[in-house]
């Protein structure tokens, strides 16, 4: 079957989804463009900065847009063949995933910008909020692990398609560029910092520099040359450092230059899939059973999958930072709900990088790589065939820089939940949170040693996913108390909760059995391990329930709750 035509097909289904269905979910919330968001109302200049909608769409869309809507949709065409992937990516973020990330800035702008955990301590009370943080630190952890790992086997780079087939070394290569990236991240930012440059004049120089940063890792590719846990433990110290510098130095610099990497692959991506000419080689569907609790395509297809049709890591976006910059309630739509349809549209691209590739030159082979090779691909269609290992370069440097934006920010965000839980605030309170929250996966890592994210990968998207299902619970929870419409929340809250919760229990049992069969100790911790914390994250989702619903069940207050316009 063409590829072009099926990505027709599936850019039509988000088109109307954002026509019909994102102005229908809009109506539900009553959108007032006369209401004071709180980036007009509190406007410091430092957090608070009403911002444009389409600048603010882009920003929202670079933050959300990192590794997970490409990992995920190529490991499950690799499990479950495209057809049930391209599926739930087309009709899941219309009809869940963009409302969950809309609902979940709506409802963080109507309490004054606050997280998705505050708004369920709000309503539900504290000892949600206390599960809500336990969780999410959980969940965080197990996005680093599995970030990592797959970074890592990009950067070791070598599988057995690959062997002799370039003339310098594929991994080192993508490591050299990706760490020439970073670099010129810092100096940009100190650049800004010092010599106050415009931003006209840095976007001149520095955005150049990082393609040729490309060229110059294939010049020195035996430069960093490490084993795959050697590189996994590097990039989890590089998160560890990277969360505790000033955002000024790293992290807008290299949001920056990622957002035209990000923009710019996506062009590629349309090149591709529309002139390439490419045939889909992958078969609709594998053999794998379609109900079942081990392996199955329901439910595991949708935690395997678990970005590109719905991420609860971006209700901590939306809530984060996105809702502190949202100058009109309106916006809303373009920024929350259009921009998760953008990462579907990310989403796909990454599918069509598999769908062009037989199935026995696939299988096995990491996701940063067939993406860097389908990139190249596509590429060629621009530079020509003899460009394709420098094309391959690039769109495997290309999956690490939006890997490096998921996890530093993962790691800063888990050393706020630590920090929050204990009330501490000092610069040796934050130094411990980090290291804690970047060493669990360094040591986790080391023990299960290279390809480890396989073993992961199915538990953080579970927690993922049951994240987003947890915060539809407490923006239902919040919509029913103040006499709202919720069904749209509700339903999907449903279903992600019911294929989650579903997964868990397969999950635990699969680990179980894993540790069991185990021949020695070592082999048998991460089993445990992870059995512990699918039991942990049940026993979690289900308390919270139990207190969404003792308080949805208490008397109503005669004054109404915040969180509605009068």
């Amino acid at each position: 079957m063409s590829l072009t035509a099926l990505s027709i097909i599936v850019i039509l289904i988000l088109v109307l989804g954002y026509t019909l269905y994102g102005r229908l979910i809009a109506k539900q919330f009553t959108l007032d463009d006369k209401a004071t968001t709180p980036a007009v109302k509190i406007n410091d200049g430092v957090d608070f900065v009403p911002t444009k909608r389409f600048f603010l769409l882009g920003q929202h869309f670079s933050a959300i847009a990192a590794a997970g809507p490409i990992a995920g949709p190529i490991i499950a065409c690799q499990l479950f063949g495209w057809g049930p992937s391209i599926l739930w990516i087309a009709l899941g973020v219309v009809f869940i995933g963009a409302v969950h990330d809309m609902s979940a800035l709506i409802a963080s702008v109507r309490h004054r910008a606050r997280s998705v955990a505050e708004i369920m301590k709000e309503h539900v009370g504290r000892r949600a909020w206390l599960a809500m943080l336990a969780f999410i630190w959980l969940a965080l952890v197990y996005l680093i692990i599995a970030f990592a790992d797959i970074t890592a086997a990009t950067f070791f780079g070598k599988t057995k398609e690959l062997q002799g087939s370039f003339p310098f070394n594929p991994g080192g290569a993508v490591a050299a560029a990706s760490t020439i990236y970073l670099l010129l991240a810092i100096v940009m930012g100190l650049v800004k910092r010092v010599f106050k440059a415009p931003l006209w004049l840095m976007t001149l120089i520095f955005v150049p520099a990082t393609l040729a940063a490309v060229w110059l890792g294939t010049q020195v590719s035996t430069l960093l040359v490490f084993s795959q846990t050697s590189w996994a433990v590097t990039i989890l110290v590089y998160c560890f450092i990277a969360s505790l510098l000033p955002v000024w130095l790293l992290l807008q610099p290299r949001g920056y230059l990622g957002g035209f990497v990000l923009y710019l692959v996506l062009a590629i991506g349309v090149i591709g899939i529309f002139f390439g000419g490419f045939d889909v080689k992958q078969p609709v569907i594998t053999t794998a059973p379609v109900l079942g609790l081990s392996g199955s395509i329901i439910p595991f297809l949708f935690v395997t999958i678990a970005c590109g049709a719905v991420s609860g890591f971006h209700g901590l976006v939306s809530s984060g930072t996105t809702a502190k910059q949202l100058e009109k309630e309106s916006d809303a739509r373009v920024v929350g709900y259009g921009g998760m349809l953008l990462e579907a549209f990310v989403a796909l691209i990454a599918l069509a990088t598999i769908m062009i590739v037989a199935p026995e030159v696939s299988k096995g082979v990491a996701p940063g790589r067939v993406y860097g090779d389908g990139i190249a691909r596509f590429l060629t269609v621009v530079v020509g065939e003899q460009a394709f290992l420098f094309a391959a370069t690039f769109g495997a440097m290309a999956f690490s820089t939006f890997v490096f934006d998921t996890l530093d920010v993962a790691t800063r965000l888990g050393r706020y939940i630590l920090q929050e839980l204990t009330n501490t605030h000092t610069r040796t309170a934050a130094a411990i949170a980090t290291a804690i929250t970047a060493g669990v996966p360094a040591l986790v890592l080391v023990i299960t040693g290279p390809g480890g994210y396989q073993m992961f990968w199915t538990l953080f998207g579970t927690s993922n996913q049951l994240l987003a299902a947890l915060t539809l619970l407490g923006i239902t929870v919040w919509l029913y108390l103040t006499g709202k419409r919720y069904w749209f929340t509700l339903a999907p809250m449903i279903f992600l909760m019911t294929m989650t919760l579903w997964s868990l229990v397969g999950q635990t049992l699969r680990f179980t059995r894993g540790a069991l069969a185990s021949q020695t100790p070592a082999a048998a911790i991460p089993q445990v391990a992870n059995a512990s914390v699918a039991v942990l994250l049940f026993a979690l989702t289900v308390f919270l329930v139990i207190e969404a619903i003792r308080a949805v069940l208490r008397p109503r207050p005669t004054q109404p709750l915040t969180g509605m316009p009068a």
